[in-house]
């Protein structure tokens, strides 16, 4: 029989919290799913935990869940992180080559990375994690793979992912409050691209927008490496919003019209459709177009960011692979429609892949993330060289709030 590996992703939401427990048999490729577990969230503010001891209590309920269902206890678990807290940064870094013969080592590689991550960053900010985006050596550029190369000089740039340290020290310990050890932290946009994006994507160039309840995340991929990174405070719960203030009705009421009725683009003949819900106190009407056209302002919105944000990086209707759309904003109908016109770029919903028996649904697309990440841990069930340089960073932060 073979051995099996089990791997457990958490993605904590601003709205809801999901787990994902799957099996990885040595010599199956693919993952395949044990246990789904989903609750709603609580302490989360905009995709950051403002609460510890409530998301503690939350995960503690889950992990009760998942024992029950299981009949086994969960151990280390892969964990998202998110909130537009985040933010990347360039940086570039120099050694010299330190074999005689000039053959470059992974040492120097090492070495040079490290002297890159050396960053006047703002106080309580800290390095999450790294991207090399090209080496160079002796001055020739756009090399990705300097190992056994020869030369004297070896640099790097650098994308660094930065996260405002109370809040990765928030998440962490409501974590591990909770009686879970952790593997790795990932990124939520980098996690839902790993269940979504194909290598050929990232290559021609492509972004990733994953619609969360509290904010946005935008990853772009390039030569098959992320070249930028970004969070919106913007996401599904602001349109919720939107609809209770223009009906004049409650936030429940208001996520229930979002579900059955809402849309991103209306037909020319549904203009003058009306909506009656009669099942309440008040019974409620209003137009198909009053509706459509309060959703559609937020995405618009939402979508502008996305587009400023890529002009930036001069990308602005230049990415071949076009967009791909995830999370749980990500489902409300003709959104794909509107991100064309928008963006003026090829888009369509990314599902989970390379998970057996997971629904196809976009909101599942992070956490799926974070099980394929667990998937690429060492056949022995130790986390990646990745993994133990997060937790590294994270043991480091966790040790200055200590009084």
């Amino acid at each position: 029989m073979p051995r099996s590996h089990i791997i457990t992703g958490i993605d904590i939401g601003t709205d809801s919290i999901k787990a994902l427990v799957a099996q990885k048999n040595q010599g199956d490729s693919g993952l395949e799913i044990l246990d789904t577990v989903q609750a709603p969230s609580l302490g989360m503010r905009k995709g950051v935990v403002v609460n510890p001891e409530i998301v503690s209590e939350n995960l503690q309920n889950l992990a009760a869940q998942m024992k029950e269902s299981l009949r086994k206890g969960i151990d280390g678990i892969y964990v998202n992180v998110g909130g537009n807290h985040l933010f990347v940064t360039s940086s570039q870094g120099l050694v010299s080559v330190s074999r005689a013969d000039q053959k470059i080592s992974q040492e120097d590689i090492n070495r040079v990375i490290q002297a890159a991550e050396v960053l006047n960053l703002p106080l309580n900010n800290e390095i999450l994690d790294t991207f090399p985006k090209e080496f160079i050596i002796d001055g020739q550029k756009g090399i990705k793979e300097p190992l056994g190369m020869r030369g004297l000089r070896l640099e790097v740039e650098i994308l660094a992912l930065c996260v405002f340290s109370p809040y990765l020290k928030n998440l962490t310990q409501a974590v591990l409050d909770s009686n879970f050890q952790i593997n790795d932290v990932v990124f939520s946009p980098l996690a839902a691209a790993q269940a979504v994006l194909s290598p050929q994507q990232k290559e021609l160039g492509v972004a990733l927008i994953d619609i969360g309840a509290g904010t946005t995340s935008l990853a772009v991929f390039e030569e098959g490496d992320l070249i930028h990174t970004a969070v919106f405070p913007l996401g599904s719960i602001n349109i919720t919003n939107d609809i209770a203030i223009g009906l004049r009705t409650e936030i429940d009421i208001a996520e229930k019209i979002k579900k059955e009725f809402g849309t991103c683009l209306l037909q020319k003949n549904k203009k003058k459709d009306k909506i009656k819900i009669l099942q309440l106190k008040e019974p409620l009407m209003f137009s198909k177009k009053m509706l459509t056209e309060i959703i559609e302002a937020r995405i618009v919105e939402i979508l502008d960011l996305v587009n400023k944000d890529l002009k930036k990086i001069s990308r602005q209707g230049l990415l071949p692979a076009g967009v791909v759309l995830t999370g749980g904003g990500a489902k409300l109908p003709k959104i794909v429609e509107l991100t064309k016109k928008e963006l003026k770029l090829p888009a369509r919903i990314g599902v989970p892949k390379g998970i057996s028996g997971i629904e196809q649904d976009p909101a599942l697309a992070t956490v799926s993330g974070l099980a394929l990440r667990g998937a690429e841990s060492d056949d022995d069930g130790h986390f990646s060289d990745i993994g133990k340089g997060v937790v590294a960073k994270i043991k480091k932060i966790l040790k200055t709030f200590i009084p």
